[in-house]
């Protein structure tokens, strides 16, 4: 199906690292998700967006929600109405925490680490009340009202990595016995202000569709997502009798500063986030049967990425399956990781592969394996990859696994 010649492989990284795990570098401690909660185009829950995701059926229509007269494009995955960030939030927080079996008591000891980019009034605000509705008050507030430990709340602003780097500084602080568990969100909802900002630079597709890694991708699109997850040690949740949704083995973080907004060619900076999470899963390539890649659905993203793939995985790369669900529910930029790792790992436990939607054909410059129908992992791959880039030159992978 697609033309391997086409796109000679680099060589790969060296293998990331044998097990066992380097306690060193990620803790003792096994790390799970015990709850989640989801919103997006589709509505509450990770069950119908899973649906969606395993048709690959999009939820991209017309924007009603303001007023996209004059813009070049005026499509995106939005929910019906005008959600608000708040509510979603406090109600996917809920949900994460109703499904770990969390008391009111273990609610309240537990910290909120909050990937957003701020208020949504901040940008209309008066000079004056800036400073109480930026991202940490906005965070405090959050955690405050969905009955969390406000003073230890935490913001995540940087964008496409923000909700990742939530959910690896986490994850870091359970293995390491810091915490007991913290509940990590994030939420964007389709707004005039950066819908805006993505049109006017031409990033937004102009035939309506998001074709990750296909021949004819004209770009992203974005589209509602607000996510909620438990990250917690295994043995906190052995001893609440509660079964994890998914392990989370390994995750790694990397930056290359190539330029503000196109991403390094090569991909050396998702290829070291990959290796990174591989090392401390110590798991090889090889064990990794699934990858939700970032796939805008630019030409220069999408290329790099599979550029960072093969440097990673080798002439593996050919079988190895990949999708990227934004081609379905969108880009929720500070929320899109967490969306995606909570959608991989529901993706894992249904036994099937979410499909790389909108695909045309090949391109040469992309010479991966996508998903194009609802298949099962490759028996003896139990390990799934979701990755993250942003601008900046920002990279993050997260590395789960069935429990």
């Amino acid at each position: 199906m697609i033309d391997r010649a086409a796109a000679p492989l680099p060589a790969p990284l060296p293998a990331p690292l044998p097990a066992p795990v380097s306690t060193a570098r990620r803790g003792p401690r096994a790390v799970v998700l015990t709850g989640a909660g989801v919103f997006s185009a589709f509505g509450r829950g990770v069950g119908p967006l899973l649906a969606a995701a395993l048709a690959g059926v999009p939820g991209f229509g017309p924007v009603t929600r303001f007023d996209v007269a004059g813009r070049r494009v005026d499509r995106a995955a939005a929910h019906p109405g005008t959600p608000s960030l708040v509510r979603e939030l406090e109600s996917a927080v809920a949900a994460a925490c109703a499904q770990a079996g969390l008391s009111a008591a273990q609610r309240a000891a537990c910290p909120l680490y909050l990937a957003v980019h701020g208020d949504p009034a901040l940008a209309r605000a008066a000079v004056a009340d800036r400073p109480g509705l930026g991202a940490d008050a906005f965070a405090a507030g959050v955690a405050g009202r969905a009955g969390l430990a406000a003073a230890a709340a935490r913001a995540y602003p940087s964008a496409c990595v923000a909700s990742a780097s939530a959910v690896a500084d986490a994850a870091s602080a359970v293995a390491r016995g810091r915490m007991e568990r913290v509940v990590v969100a994030a939420g964007y909802l389709v707004e005039p202000d950066r819908f805006a900002l993505f049109d006017a630079g031409g990033a937004l597709a102009r035939d309506g569709r998001v074709r990750p890694f296909s021949a004819g991708r004209t770009g992203l699109l974005l589209g509602d997502g607000v996510a909620a997850a438990v990250v917690e040690s295994a043995a906190a949740a052995r001893a609440r009798r509660v079964e994890p949704l998914a392990v989370l083995a390994g995750w790694g973080r990397a930056g290359d500063a190539h330029h503000v907004c196109r991403p390094r060619p090569d991909g050396l900076g998702l290829a070291r986030s990959v290796a990174d999470a591989l090392r401390r899963g110590g798991v090889g390539p090889e064990r990794v049967g699934y990858v939700n890649a970032h796939g805008p659905g630019t030409v220069l993203g999408d290329a790099a990425e599979a550029a960072a793939l093969r440097l990673v995985f080798g002439p593996r790369v050919a079988e190895l399956p990949v999708s990227s669900t934004k081609s379905v529910h969108g880009q929720a930029l500070e929320a899109g990781a967490l969306l995606e790792l909570l959608l991989t790992a529901a993706a894992l436990r249904a036994d099937r592969l979410p499909v790389n939607a909108g695909w045309l054909g090949p391109d040469p410059d992309c010479a991966l394996s996508p998903v194009l129908a609802p298949v099962p992992p490759r028996a003896g791959a139990g390990f799934a990859l979701s990755l993250s880039s942003a601008f900046g030159g920002a990279n993050a992978a997260l590395l789960v696994a069935l429990p």
